[in-house]
């Protein structure tokens, strides 16, 4: 498995990294058992990079990751998240902030994480994130609790500035670099290459648009962009290709991801990702997608505050 240098982190993330939100049932009922060989199996095809977050499952995300690292801890490059913990549960604050790192660390079962984030920060004040809400992690990242420390969110410009005002070490940004949305190089790429901030690239398949079994019934996007996506699955299928291949074979490609981020529940769900890494895509099937996407290229939806999308 291929491995890149997150920024100026050092820490070296595999090219696959391994999304730990379905463990917390965010896509479905989870079997425990096989979720915990789906993280076994992955560090042993060299997957070191695990995303976590006490949003997901509302803490069991974290949970089961934890008990599944038991004696595989020092395998892996860990992250998880902080500032969101329900669907309308933010607090960003730093007493907030201290006391939520440590909650994650007994989770995990760890003493420190590589990377913390501040998650969804759009739905959060601005200046908070900026003023407290990232010294506070920066404090903890002095004590040791925190090899790295960075955000995440939806509105790409909103991160550059966020990103380049508190000098993060890294960003994780989803839904905008994929088949369907390429603008991260427009607004966000140049800024954090600039500042040599690292970058997560998250949701390769427009959180599962661009899969057989479709997104989940929460998925905020217009409904033109969940037809197009469903036309390209139709479009990929008819020709006996599995849709999510060329997905994950664009977005793995991206020259200064560190790492994509992609939701694993179970081994085969693992096999079949791990086989975009050898998918060698048809020029005539990629400029048909293409065909179907363009109508509604980067088409997106807004996150957060209102303040926060301009």
């Amino acid at each position: 498995m291929e491995q890149r240098l997150l920024g100026r982190t050092g820490l070296s993330l595999s090219l696959i990294g391994f999304g730990a939100a379905p463990l917390g049932n965010e896509y479905g009922n989870v079997d425990v058992v096989e979720g915990e060989r789906a993280v076994h199996a992955a560090i042993d095809a060299g997957i070191n990079f695990f995303d976590t977050s006490p949003y997901y499952g509302r803490t069991l995300s974290e949970e089961r990751l934890g008990k599944a690292l038991l004696g595989r801890r020092d395998r892996v490059v860990l992250s998880t998240k902080c500032g969101r913990y329900d669907f309308q549960g933010f607090d960003f604050s730093a007493e907030r902030v201290r006391a939520s790192i440590d909650e994650s660390l007994a989770r995990l079962r760890t003493d420190y994480l590589d990377i913390f984030i501040a998650h969804d920060i759009e739905f959060g004040d601005r200046n908070q994130i900026v003023e407290e809400t990232i010294p506070a992690m920066r404090d903890l990242q002095q004590q040791g609790k925190a090899r790295s420390i960075g955000i995440s969110g939806f509105p790409i410009k909103l991160l550059a500035n966020v990103a380049v005002e508190a000098k993060v070490d890294l960003v994780l940004s989803y839904c905008h670099y994929n088949l369907m949305v390429q603008s991260l190089d427009q607004f966000l790429l140049p800024q954090l290459e600039a500042n040599e901030i690292g970058l997560i690239n998250g949701s390769p398949l427009h959180m599962g648009m661009l899969t057989t079994g479709g997104p989940p019934p929460w998925h905020p996007a217009p409904q033109i962009v969940k037809d197009t996506a469903r036309k390209v699955v139709e479009f990929c299928e008819a020709r006996g290709v599995d849709p999510a291949l060329p997905g994950l074979h664009f977005a793995l490609g991206h020259r200064y991801a560190a790492s994509t981020l992609v939701g694993i529940r179970t081994v085969h769900e693992l096999q079949q990702n791990l086989r975009a890494l050898a998918f060698k895509p048809n020029a005539d099937l990629m400029a048909g997608i293409e065909r179907i996407i363009a109508p509604v290229r980067d088409m997106t939806w807004p996150s957060g505050r209102p303040e926060n999308n301009e």
